[in-house]
């Protein structure tokens, strides 16, 4: 791992860090469906870039299946996310509507 890779996972996992820290407090004053979407979101995007990190220093190999040539966990943390922020951002527009 190059030392730019390295830079680049070390701001992700502080700034991750910090999202999923204030996204876990966010979780204990609230119980809207919309927003515990959004801190699952946030939380599962962290834990995907800890878990790369760790492939990437070859701290823990996967030899799980494969969808399409992409491996499974890949492709669960990078899909995961994205449709918990499309869910919340539902509950949010269906709320306003009202």
């Amino acid at each position: 791992m190059e030392n730019s890779e390295l830079v680049l996972f070390i701001i992700k996992l502080v700034l991750g860090g910090i999202a999923a820290f204030l996204a876990i407090l966010l979780w204990s004053k609230t119980r809207d469906p919309a927003w515990m979407a959004i801190i699952g979101g946030t939380i599962i995007a962290y834990v995907g870039v800890v878990v790369d990190m760790m492939t990437n220093l070859g701290m823990i190999v996967f030899h799980g299946s494969l969808v399409g040539g992409i491996p499974l966990l890949s492709l669960i943390f990078s899909v995961v996310p994205t449709l918990f922020y499309i869910i919340g951002f539902i509950l949010i527009i269906i709320r306003s509507g009202k």
